[in-house]
């Protein structure tokens, strides 16, 4: 048998909106830890998932408060998927990158302050503890001394859509999505047959780092998205058995959904097209 203090520790951030969070979103994680722990190499300790601050300003974003509420009650059974409010708490709108770093800084200290300061690049030097730089390199060795723990990776997950969305012009920085495919990595959850292979080919930074770019296939497919349970509530249809039953109650007990929620933002432009859009003007 393999020696499992061998393997690669492994912890999952999921980022985005969740809004509202769905049995979809929950089911990513048990598919990519399936997938790591197939592979033999490595072992996923720990589930997180951040959602975005209101400063996104995505339309019909409803409030912070109600997504952390609705994605607690979800996990609230789960022994290794936990929610973190760090990003959403923010009274900016926080790069995927910087949650990222934040959530590495974390592990390698147990009381990071919550600042930006910390949210430094892996590639920093300095750091006695971190010994690993080629991170991305899954074969790569462990700390030569056996007593030295190495830091787990912080991989980003998410689904095919989020990858693609790597695509749209100054929704992400070039620099920003080679840091994370580089010194993070991604787990992209997608359906059998989907053009991500192709996406990441016509890339050439994705197409660099793609032994660093997991996909995981998911045979038994889900259609479940937060749109459509959002427009299923406008509809006034029944969405149980599509979101955790807590957060059902939960959407019902404070009347979340609605037209007028679905017009928050309307005509407002997203955070990072304003922020990357102002930055390549400059």
């Amino acid at each position: 048998m393999e020696d499992p203090e061998k393997k690669t520790e492994v912890v999952l951030l999921a980022c985005g909106s969740f809004n509202p969070i769905t049995n979809m979103h929950l089911r990513l994680f048990e598919l990519a830890k399936d997938y790591f722990h197939e592979t033999g190499k490595y072992k996923v300790i720990k589930g997180i998932i951040s959602p975005v601050g209101d400063a996104y300003k995505k339309k019909g974003l409803i409030s912070a408060n109600h997504r952390i509420t609705m994605a607690k009650l979800a996990t609230k059974n789960s022994d290794w998927v936990e929610v973190d409010d760090w990003e959403s708490s923010q009274s900016e709108w926080m790069e995927t990158l910087k949650v990222l770093r934040y959530h590495h800084q974390k592990l390698l200290s147990p009381d990071p302050p919550n600042s930006l300061q910390n949210a430094i690049p892996l590639t920093k030097p300095g750091r006695k503890r971190k010994q690993e730089p080629n991170r991305h390199d899954p074969v790569k060795k462990k700390n030569q001394s056996p007593d030295i723990k190495s830091v787990p990776q912080v991989k980003l997950l998410c689904g095919s859509d989020m990858l693609e969305s790597f695509g749209i012009p100054n929704l992400w920085k070039l620099e920003d999505i080679t840091e994370i495919v580089e010194n993070h990595g991604l787990v992209c959850i997608s359906r059998a047959g989907n053009s991500v292979q192709k996406f990441i080919y016509e890339s050439d930074i994705l197409w660099k780092h793609k032994n660093n770019i997991h996909l995981v296939e998911e045979w038994i497919t889900n259609d479940i998205s937060s749109t459509k349970i959002r427009r299923a509530l406008r509809r006034g249809h029944s969405i149980r058995y599509l979101v955790p039953d807590v957060v059902q109650a939960y959407i019902e007990k404070n009347n979340l959904y609605s037209p007028e929620s679905e017009d928050r933002n309307a005509g407002v432009v997203l955070a990072p097209l304003q922020k990357h859009a102002s930055d390549s003007g400059n």
